[in-house]
C-alpha cells in the first residue's frame, strides 16, 4: 500500500497519507500541506493520485491551490515543483478542450492551458516540459505548424526528449507524412525503450497508412502485450480482421470490437463500426443507440462524420427519408472535403434523388465523382439525373461510360437501353442484349421485362420473327403454348368465330378439363398481350383474338385487351360489334380516354355526328384537355364538318376549318412532336390555299413517320401528292400516288387508283388515266363511277387524237375502238336501273352517247382518209427501199472487183520478183564460168567510150523514167476500164506472162554471147573499180550493148535496186517498181524490139 509522508514543522514527525484512501474532501489534505509547508512534490503525488482514482475536481482543487499566488511567493525559490504543477494545470485544460463538443466552453479550457504555460514559461523559458506541453495544446487546437515549432524547440536542446518525439511524431503523422512520423516514434522507443504501448500503437498506425499490414499488426498485438485492455490496439485489430471481407475474419472482427466496447464503452471508433455491424443485421435500434452514444463522447469531426452517416443510414434504410437526409448533412458538416469521407454525399444524393430535387442530387454526385471518377454507381446515377432534366445526351454519355468501366455489370446495360430506347432502338436493341448475355453468362435469370423489352424492339425494327421468338421465351411454358399452336394439340379457332363469340371462355374450361392449367402470373400479362399484337401484325388474328381472350379471362377488367377486340372488328369493317366492345371497356372505366376516343371515332364512321361530338368533348373532358388523342379527334371532326358533301356553308366551313386548326395546334403545343397534330394543321393550311406552308408540313411529318411499324400514316403521303397536284405538278403527284400504294396498299386501293387517274387526267394522259381505272373497276367491280371516268377518259382521249393537225391510220383505228368501248360503257350505265342511287344523271349520259356517236362517225372518215395516205406512203416507202437494196448490190458488186483487182496486182507482183531472183540468179552463175581474159579485153575496149556512153546513158535514163513513170500512172488509170471480166483478165495475164517468159530467154541468149561483165552491169551488178573501163564498148556486142542502154537502158538499171540483197533508197525501189509492171504490160510490139536488139 503506497503512502506519503508529510512532515511536520519544527519536528521529526511526520503525517503518513495513505494512497489508496485520500479522504473524499481534499480540503482536509490540503490544510495539512498548508500547516506543515510540505514540499511541493508532495502536492503533486497527492494530486496525481487524485486523478488516478478519477477524483478530477480533487485533482483540480489542490492543483490550484498549489499555482497559487500565496504558495508562489512562498516557494518562490522553487522553481520545478512550481512548473510542474502549472504545466499539470495547462494539460488538464488542454485535455478539457480538446474533448469538449461546445465551442464555447472548448475555447474557455484552451484559453485557461494557455495561461497556465504563459504562467510556466515566465518561470523558466527555456523549461522543456512547458515547450511539450504547449505543443499538445496547440496540436488540440489544430495548429499543427506552430505544434511542430513548439516540439522543435524541445529537439534542439534535447535530442532524446521522448514527449518532444512522441508530440513532432503527432504533427508528422497528421500531416501524412507517415514514414517521418514512423522514424520519430522509433526515436521515442530507442531511446526509452520501457515506454508505454500507446507509442508501439503509433508505430502500427503509420505502418498501416503506409500499407504496411501485416508489421501494423505485428505492432498493434505488441500493444496487447504490453497492455492486454488497450481499447485502440482492439479496434485497430478489429478493423484489420474487418477488412479481410470472409466470414473468418468478420467474425473475429467483431468478437475484437465487443472486447473493446466491454473494456471501454464509450470508445467512439469501436460504437461506430458495431452500429454499422448492427446495420447489415438489419437491427437498426442498436444501430441508433450506439451511434448516438459515439456521439456523446467524441468531439472528432471524422468520428463523428460516421456516426452521423450510420444513423443516417439507418433512418434510409427505414424510409424515413426527411431524417436520412439531415443527418447526412450532418455527417457532410462534420468534414472539410469529400476526400476525407465521400459516403454522406453519395447518401444524400439518394435522397435528395427520391424527393425530387435533382439539382441537389446532381451536386452530391458529382462530389462523389470527383472523389471516385471510375465509380459505376455513381455514373449510373448522374445518367439517370440527367435524363430526368432532359439532358440526354450527357446522361448517355455517363451510362456509356459506365459500361465501358466494368462492361460485365449488366445493370450498366440495362440503364442504357432503358435511356435509348426512346431515341436509338438499334443502340437500345444492342445493350438490352448484352445485359441478356452477361446475366445468362452469370448463371442469372433473365428478367422478364428485359426478354420483353427486347421483343418489342424487334417488333419496331420489323423483325418480326426475332421478336416472336424473345416474345415466346420470355414467356416460357404455359397455356399459350396450347393456344397458338405450339402444342400436339392445339385450341386456336378460326378468327371470325372468336371475335363474334368473344365472351365465351368455355374453350379455357376445356383446356382445365384437359389438364392444362390456364395461370397467367401478372409480370407476363403484358408479354402475352404484345404477343398478342405481334399475332396482329402477322396477320394471324384468330390467334390474337384467343390470346386477349385469355388476358380478359384471368384479368376481366385489363382494357386495352378490350380496344384491341375493337380495333380488329373495326378492320372487318363490323362497327356495331367494334362499338359493343368499347363499351365494354367503358363498363370497366367510364372515363378511359382511350375507350371514349375509339368510341368517337366509330360513330363518325357510322355518320353518327352528334353523338360523335359529344363522346369526343367526354374524352377530351376525362384528362382536363391533355390527352392528345381526344383533342386530335375533335380537330378532325371539325375538319369533316367543314368538308362534308352536303350543303357547304361558306361560313359555317371557315368556322369548322380554324377550330380544327386551333385544336391542332394545340396538340402541338403540349407535344411538338405529334405527326398526327401537324399533319392535321397542314390538312388545313390546304384547304385554305397556302400550298408551300402545307408541303413543308406534309414533307417533315412524312420523314417523322419513316422507319416505323407503329407510325403507319399513308394519309400524309395522299396529302403530299393531293398538294403536288393542286400546284400542277402532276409527275410527282403520280409518283407520291404510286409510292403510297405500293407501300401501305399493295397496290389494291382503289380510291387512290381514282385519286392516280385523275392526276393523269389533268396532265392529258388519257391512255394511263384509262389504265389506272381499269386496275380500281377491277378492284371495285360495282362502282359505277369508275367506270363513267373510264367512259370520259376514253372520250377524252378519242377527242384529243382526231383533233391533231397529223393523224395516224393506228391512232385513228385506236381511236374508233376507244369510242366503241365508251359508247359501249355509257350505254351500260344508261340501262343500269339503280342509275339515281349512284349520283348520275341519265340524261347527262345519253348526251356523252351521242357525242361519242358523233365521233365515232367522224373517226371512220378519218379512218379511210389516213389507211389510203398510208397506203401510199408504203408504196413510197417499198420503191425507196428497192432502189437503195439495188444501190447496195452495185455498190458491193463494185468493191468486190476492186478486192479482186487488187488480189491480182499482188499476185502478178510476187510472180515478177520471183521471176527477177531467178534471172539473177542465173546470171551470176553465167558470170562464174565466164573467161576472166575476155573481162579484161572488155574492160579495156569499155575504157575508151566510157565516159561518152555512160553520160548518155545517165541522161537518156532519166528522161525515160520520167515518160515511163507518167505511162505508169496513165495505165493504171486506164486499168478499171480494161477489166470488167473476169476471163479477159486472165487471159490477158496469160499472154503477158508468155511474153515475160519469151522475153527472159531472148535476154539470156544474148547474156550468152556477151562478156560477163556486162551481164553483171545489165543486172545492176557491176564492178565499181572497172566502171569507167566498162563505160566504152570496143566491139560490136559494144555497140549493141550501148545501143540497148540509149533505147532501154532504164530497165536494168532500175532493176538493180529490186535485185539488190540490199535496198538503201526506198525512192527509186518505187520507180524501179513501176517500171517492171510497165515491163511487164507492154504490148507485144515490145517484145519484138527486145528480139531485134
Amino acid at each position: 500500500m503506497a503512502c506519503v509522508y508529510i512532515p511536520v514543522q519544527n519536528s521529526e514527525e511526520e503525517v503518513r497519507v495513505a494512497l489508496d484512501q485520500l479522504p473524499r474532501d481534499a480540503s482536509d489534505i490540503l490544510d495539512i500541506l498548508k500547516a506543515e509547508q510540505a514540499p511541493l512534490h508532495l502536492w503533486l503525488i497527492i494530486s496525481r493520485e487524485y486523478f488516478k482514482q478519477g477524483k478530477v475536481e480533487q485533482f483540480r482543487q489542490i492543483l490550484e491551490e498549489g499555482s497559487s499566488p500565496e504558495i508562489d511567493e512562498y516557494y518562490a525559490d522553487v522553481r520545478y515543483e512550481r512548473i510542474a504543477i502549472l504545466n499539470a494545470l495547462g494539460a488538464y485544460y488542454s485535455y478539457l478542450g480538446k474533448i469538449e463538443t461546445r465551442q464555447r466552453e472548448k475555447e474557455e479550457h484552451f484559453i485557461l492551458a494557455t495561461q497556465y504555460y504563459n504562467k510556466a514559461s515566465r518561470i523558466d523559458m527555456h523549461e522543456p516540459s512547458t515547450w511539450v506541453g504547449k505543443g499538445q495544446l496547440l496540436l488540440a487546437k489544430g495548429e499543427v505548424e506552430q505544434a511542430f515549432a513548439a516540439f522543435k524547440i524541445v529537439l534542439e536542446g534535447d535530442r532524446d526528449n521522448v514527449p518532444a518525439l512522441l508530440g513532432q511524431a503527432c504533427v508528422e503523422f497528421n500531416r501524412g507524412r507517415y514514414s517521418d512520423s514512423l522514424e520519430l516514434y522509433k526515436r521515442a522507443l530507442q531511446a526509452y525503450p520501457n515506454c508505454p504501448g500507446a507509442v508501439r500503437l503509433g508505430i502500427g498506425l503509420c505502418r498501416y497508412k503506409l500499407g504496411q499490414f501485416q508489421k501494423a499488426r505485428q505492432a498493434f498485438q505488441r500493444v496487447l502485450e504490453l497492455d492486454s485492455e488497450n481499447v485502440e490496439a482492439l479496434v485497430a485489430l478489429a478493423i484489420m480482421d474487418l477488412q479481410a471481407n470472409n466470414a473468418a475474419g468478420i467474425q473475429k472482427g467483431m468478437d475484437k470490437m465487443r472486447r473493446a466496447f466491454e473494456i471501454y464503452p464509450y470508445c467512439a471508433m469501436a460504437l461506430n463500426y458495431l452500429a454499422n455491424h448492427f446495420f447489415f443485421t438489419g437491427q437498426h435500434f442498436l444501430v441508433e443507440q450506439l451511434t448516438e452514444t459515439a456521439l456523446a463522447v467524441t468531439n472528432h469531426g471524422p468520428t463523428k462524420s460516421h456516426s452521423f452517416y450510420n444513423l443516417a443510414r439507418s433512418y434510409h434504410s427505414k424510409g424515413d427519408f426527411e431524417k436520412a437526409g439531415y443527418y447526412y448533412m450532418a455527417s457532410i458538416k462534420e468534414i472539410n472535403k469529400p476526400v476525407e469521407f465521400v459516403f454522406p454525399y453519395y447518401g444524400l444524393g439518394q435522397v435528395k434523388l427520391k424527393s425530387g430535387d435533382f439539382r441537389s442530387a446532381l451536386s452530391n454526385f458529382e462530389k462523389v465523382l470527383e472523389v471516385y471518377p471510375d465509380n459505376c454507381e455513381t455514373l449510373k446515377a448522374l445518367g439517370h439525373i440527367y435524363v430526368q432534366l432532359g439532358q440526354v445526351e450527357k446522361a448517355h454519355e455517363f451510362l456509356r461510360k459506365a459500361s465501358k468501366i466494368d462492361p460485365r455489370d449488366a445493370q450498366s446495360f440495362l440503364d442504357l437501353g432503358e435511356l435509348l430506347i426512346s431515341s436509338d432502338t438499334g443502340a437500345a436493341l444492342d445493350a438490352f442484349k448484352m445485359a441478356r448475355n452477361l446475366l445468362e453468362k452469370g448463371g442469372q435469370p433473365v428478367p422478364v421485362e428485359v426478354l420483353n423489352n427486347i421483343g418489342v424492339l424487334h417488333f419496331e425494327r420489323e423483325e418480326l420473327e426475332l421478336a416472336l421468338e424473345s416474345f415466346n421465351k420470355a414467356l416460357g411454358d404455359g397455356v399459350w403454348l396450347a393456344l397458338t399452336g405450339n402444342k400436339p394439340k392445339s385450341y386456336v379457332i378460326e378468327a371470325s368465330a372468336s371475335i363474334l363469340d368473344y365472351k365465351d371462355m368455355q374453350v379455357f374450361h376445356r383446356l382445365e378439363e384437359d389438364g392444362i392449367s390456364v395461370e397467367l402470373p401478372w409480370n407476363k400479362v403484358t408479354v402475352v398481350f404484345n404477343l398478342a399484337r405481334l399475332h396482329e401484325q402477322l396477320h394471324n388474328t384468330g390467334i390474337a383474338n384467343i390470346l386477349y381472350r385469355l388476358i380478359l379471362f384471368k384479368y376481366p377488367d385489363y382494357i386495352d385487351a378490350y380496344l384491341r377486340l375493337a380495333a380488329i372488328a373495326k378492320a372487318r369493317n363490323n362497327l356495331q360489334l367494334s362499338i359493343e366492345l368499347v363499351n365494354e371497356a367503358l363498363k370497366v372505366n367510364g372515363k378511359c380516354p382511350n375507350a371514349l376516343s375509339m368510341l368517337g371515332d366509330l360513330e363518325l364512321k357510322n355518320d353518327d355526328w352528334v353523338k360523335a361530338k359529344e363522346t369526343l368533348r367526354s374524352a377530351s373532358d376525362a384528362t382536363d384537355g391533355k390527352d392528345s388523342y381526344a383533342t386530335l379527334s375533335l380537330g378532325n371532326w371539325n375538319y369533316f364538318a367543314a368538308v362534308r358533301n352536303e350543303k357547304r356553308n361558306p361560313k359555317l366551313e371557315a368556322t369548322h376549318l380554324e377550330k380544327a386548326k386551333e385544336l391542332y395546334t394545340k396538340v402541338l403545343v403540349q407535344h411538338t412532336d405529334n405527326l398526327y397534330a401537324a399533319n392535321g394543321a397542314g390538312v388545313v393550311l390546304a384547304e385554305k390555299g397556302q400550298f408551300d406552308v402545307s408541303k413543308d408540313i406534309f414533307t417533315q411529318v412524312q420523314e417523322g413517320a419513316s422507319g416505323s411499324v407503329f407510325v403507319q400514316m399513308p394519309d400524309v403521303w395522299i396529302n403530299l401528292a393531293h398538294i403536288f397536284f393542286a400546284q400542277g405538278n402532276f409527275a410527282l403527284a403520280v409518283k407520291m400516288y404510286q409510292n403510297c400504294l405500293r407501300k401501305f396498299y399493295n397496290n389494291t386501293d382503289s380510291q387512290i387508283l381514282l385519286y392516280l387517274a385523275r392526276t393523269h387526267y389533268e396532265a392529258e394522259q388519257w391512255q394511263e388515266c384509262k389504265k389506272t381505272l381499269l386496275r380500281a373497276i377491277h378492284l371495285a367491280p360495282s362502282n359505277y363511277t369508275l367506270r363513267f371516268d373510264a367512259g370520259v377518259a376514253m372520250q377524252k382521249f378519242s377527242t384529243a387524237t382526231l383533233q391533231k393537225g397529223k393523224r395516224t391510220a393506228v391512232e385513228v383505228r385506236s381511236t374508233v375502238a376507244e369510242l366503241e368501248n365508251a359508247v359501249r360503257i355509257f350505254s351500260q350505265l344508261s340501262a343500269a336501273s339503280n342509275l339515281h342511287l349512284h349520283g348520275f344523271d341519265e340524261k347527262k349520259i345519253n348526251t356523252h352517247v351521242e357525242y361519242c356517236k358523233h365521233l365515232l362517225e367522224a373517226a371512220k372518215v378519218h379512218r379511210e382518209a389516213a389507211e389510203r395516205e398510208e397506203q401510199q406512203n408504203r408504196q413510197k416507202q417499198e420503191a425507196a427501199r428497192q432502189l437503195a437494196l439495188a444501190e447496195e448490190a452495185r455498190r458491193k458488186a463494185e468493191e468486190q472487183r476492186k478486192h479482186l483487182l487488187e488480189r491480182r496486182k499482188q499476185e502478178d507482183e510476187q510472180k515478177r520478183l520471183q521471176q527477177a531472183e531467178e534471172h539473177f540468179k542465173r546470171v551470176q552463175e553465167q558470170w562464174k564460168s565466164s573467161n576472166p581474159s575476155k573481162r579484161r579485153e572488155r574492160s579495156e575496149m569499155d575504157d575508151d567510150e566510157g565516159g561518152h556512153s555512160e553520160k548518155r546513158r545517165r541522161k537518156g535514163g532519166k528522161r525515160r523514167k520520167k515518160d515511163k513513170s507518167k505511162s505508169n500512172y496513165e495505165r493504171y488509170d486506164d486499168e478499171p476500164d480494161m477489166m470488167d471480166d473476169r476471163e479477159e483478165m486472165e487471159d490477158e495475164d496469160a499472154n503477158r506472162n508468155y511474153r515475160e517468159s519469151t522475153t527472159q530467154m531472148n535476154d539470156q541468149d544474148d547474156g550468152n554471147e556477151e562478156n560477163p561483165q556486162d551481164l553483171l552491169a545489165a543486172a545492176g551488178l557491176e564492178d565499181s573499180d572497172l566502171e569507167d573501163e566498162a563505160a566504152a564498148p570496143s566491139s560490136a556486142a559494144g555497140r549493141r550493148r550501148q545501143a540497148w542502154s540509149e533505147s532501154d537502158d532504164d530497165e536494168p538499171s532500175q532493176r538493180r535496186p529490186e535485185s539488190s540483197p540490199v535496198r538503201e533508197n526506198p525512192a527509186e525501189q518505187q520507180e524501179s517498181d513501176g517500171e517492171i509492171r510497165e515491163d511487164n504490160r507492154k504490148p507485144d510490139g515490145g517484145d519484138a524490139l527486145d528480139e531485134e536488139d
